[in-house]
């Protein structure tokens, strides 16, 4: 078990077209939204679905691959690490937010 590492792998559908982002050292952050789904059948045996939203974070040259390529409803498979920070709201209120940082992508499918 010493090998295991914070290590996420995901395949879902792109939530929102991924915004892209060139910081003034010259890096480039794509930001997404990535939704899961789990389908299950109920008590009644009716099937149902769960769909869970993850923030996804890609630099450099994963970041080029999604301006590229990447768009609203696309399926896609990530490979990253799960990374959470904190930050204060405009009340003042502490927030955390929990990220997937990309490592690997590969492109799935096609567009719905």
């Amino acid at each position: 078990m010493s090998t295991l590492k914070n290590k996420v792998q995901l395949i879902g559908n792109v939530g929102i077209e991924p915004t892209i982002t060139n910081l003034e050292n010259g890096k480039k952050v794509a930001r997404l939204s990535l939704a899961t789904n789990e389908h299950y059948k109920n008590g009644q045996g009716e099937k149902q679905t769960d769909t869970n939203w993850h923030t996804i974070i890609a630099w450099g040259k994963t970041a080029d691959i999604i301006e590229k390529y990447v768009t609203k409803g696309k399926e896609i498979a990530i490979e990253g690490k799960l990374s959470t920070r904190a930050y204060d709201d405009k009340e003042g209120n502490k927030r955390y937010v929990t990220e997937v940082i990309v490592s690997e992508i590969l492109l799935l499918g096609s567009n719905n």
